[in-house]
């Protein structure tokens, strides 16, 4: 499966972005889909996930209440509903896609299909 991020951009600290993974694929139902961030001179952590059928989700304690992840496997894309942005959530977001048991749904390394990423920028 091939994937795909948009929705990056610059915005206010306060402000909203909404983020989307568009896939590939008839297989995109197959796939638990994460969202992880990378800023510059840190390594990629997890930011949230949700699971084959969006059944079940996952967030970091930095994001929890703050953002929602969601997926619409007809239109095989997944969201990320990013609220009250905060200077420390600029990184670029990269979305990926994995078959992994749910338990390692905040691995990077469990995740076997990648997009290109997007920058957030976020000013204070």
């Amino acid at each position: 499966v091939q994937l795909q991020a948009s929705g990056g951009g610059l915005v206010q600290a306060g402000g909203s972005l909404r983020l989307s993974c568009a896939a590939s694929g008839s297989t995109f139902i197959s796939y638990n889909v994460g969202w992880f961030r990378q800023a510059p001179g840190k390594e990629r952590e997890f930011v949230a996930g949700i699971s084959r059928i969006g059944s079940s989700t996952w967030y970091a304690d930095s994001v929890k209440g703050r953002f929602t992840i969601s997926r619409d496997n007809a239109k095989i894309t997944v969201y990320l509903q990013m609220n009250t942005l905060k200077p420390e959530d600029t990184a670029v977001y990269y979305c990926a896609a994995g078959t992994q048991i749910v338990s390692a749904i905040t691995m990077p390394g469990m995740y076997k299909h990648w997009g290109q990423g997007t920058l957030v920028t976020v000013s204070s």
